[in-house]
C-alpha cells in the first residue's frame, strides 16, 4: 500500500516512519493531557508501538488510516490525523491527536480540512464523522470550524462520545 502524501501550507500528512516518528509519538501518547479524552489512559512505549502499528496496518487493510503529521518548516513530527473505520465503529471517522507543544496553532483544523477534501474528492465519501468526548472543547471547536455539526450522543467502549458529522455538500459549501 502506497500511502498518499497530502500537503497544506504548513503541514505534510505522510506515511509513518519508525525512525523519526516513534519516540515523539510514544512521548505524546504517554502525556495525560494529550490522551485525556481518548479511549484510554496514558500509554506505555509498548502500547504506543501497538497503536502506531494499528494505524500502519489500517492502511493495508482498509486503504486509509491516520497519517503522521509533519511540520513543513521544521520537519518535526506534530501528531496524527486521518481516517479510521475499524470493526464496531459507527461510521467512517476523521480524527486528530497533536503533541501538546503544537496545540493552539490551527494545525488540527488545517490538516483535517485537507484530509476531508481528500475523503470527499478522491475517496468519494458522502459523510464523515468525528467521535468526540463531550468535554473536549478543543476538538469540538475544530469540528465546528470544519463545518461539522452535532448529530447525536453515543457510547464507545463504555465511554460517552458525541458524534459530529459533515456531508460532502456541506463541506463544499463551507470550504469551497
Amino acid at each position: 500500500m502506497i500511502v498518499p502524501r497530502l500537503e497544506t501550507e504548513r503541514l505534510i500528512l505522510r506515511e509513518w516512519r519508525e525512525s523519526t516518528d516513534f519516540d515523539t509519538y510514544a512521548r505524546m501518547m504517554a502525556d495525560p493531557d494529550v490522551v485525556r479524552y481518548l479511549m484510554g489512559d496514558p500509554m506505555s512505549r509498548a502500547e504506543a508501538w501497538r497503536s502506531m502499528a494499528v494505524m500502519v496496518g489500517h492502511w493495508t487493510l482498509r486503504g486509509y488510516s491516520h497519517w503522521a503529521v509533519e511540520e513543513r518548516a521544521t520537519g518535526r513530527f506534530v501528531g496524527r490525523l486521518g481516517f479510521l473505520y475499524p470493526e464496531g465503529w459507527p461510521a467512517f471517522e476523521i480524527g486528530w491527536t497533536l503533541d501538546r507543544e503544537h496545540w493552539g496553532k490551527g494545525f488540527a483544523t488545517e490538516g483535517a480540512r485537507r484530509a476531508l477534501a481528500y475523503a470527499f474528492d478522491e475517496m468519494k465519501r458522502d459523510h464523515v464523522i468525528s467521535l468526540i468526548h463531550p468535554d473536549n472543547a478543543a476538538s469540538i471547536a475544530v469540528a465546528t470550524r470544519l463545518g461539522e455539526t452535532f448529530e447525536r450522543e453515543s457510547e464507545l467502549f463504555g465511554k460517552p462520545v458525541h458524534i459530529y458529522g459533515i456531508r460532502r455538500e456541506r463541506f463544499a459549501e463551507s470550504n469551497g
